[in-house]
């Protein structure tokens, strides 16, 4: 299983040890999510903070954008060093253009689904992903519990892929712990972000090894 602890969950008013954590555990990325008031009702960090954030941390950067109009920041986030870029299917007018953008400078494409948003909306995209983020909570604030029908999704996004021979990775986003990222991986989730279930725990690393053993 692939594992991205998610930094909206760390300490904010000092992110060293946290990262340097990240740095030393099994973490396959680092999950950013950028907010911006508008998309979700909330706001968490800019880009100058996600440098400072791409210097200190050793993992590659997983870019969720819960923003409007996220393809007017591409190459902001490529600067980053970011490797994957997420953006929402609700935020872009013109996603399959904005897909082809973010290839066009070298990361990988993702695109997230809200809870109320159904697979079907990417059958004519599905093909051109690097990964699919299924919010299994409502975007913009941590530590919600876990919706459940998000396991039919994973169910439903795993056959979307498989018939069409895509090659996206199936990533859940909300309420992920070692319980519910055993049945996520059972429905045929690939990747796992979970904030509030590793960051402030003093066995944070063993966590992490918990879900990447899934």
């Amino acid at each position: 299983m692939i594992v991205s602890p998610s930094l909206l969950s760390a300490n904010f008013a000092d992110m060293r040890p946290d990262l340097e954590m990240i740095n030393r555990s099994e973490a396959d990325w680092l999950h950013i999510d950028v907010m911006d008031g508008v998309f979700v009702p909330n706001i968490s960090f800019g880009f100058p903070v996600v440098k400072c954030v791409a210097k200190e941390c050793n993992k590659p950067l997983d870019v969720h954008l819960m923003i409007v109009e996220p393809q007017k920041w591409i190459n902001q986030v490529r600067d980053l060093g970011a490797e994957i870029m997420n953006v929402h299917q609700e935020a872009c007018l013109h996603l399959h253009s904005c897909v082809q953008e973010i290839h066009r400078t070298g990361m990988k494409a993702g695109v997230t689904l809200c809870p109320a948003t159904p697979v079907s909306t990417l059958v004519d995209i599905i093909e051109d992903l690097d990964l699919v983020l299924l919010m299994s909570v409502n975007p913009g604030f941590g530590g919600q519990p876990f919706i459940e029908h998000t396991l039919k999704k994973t169910g439903e996004l795993r056959r979307l892929i498989e018939q069409t021979g895509s090659k996206a990775v199936i990533e859940i986003d909300g309420g992920v712990n070692d319980k519910t990222g055993a049945r996520l991986a059972e429905a045929g989730a690939d990747a796992l972000v979970a904030g509030s279930y590793i960051f402030g725990k003093e066995d944070a690393e063993e966590r992490i090894r918990l879900l990447k053993n899934l």
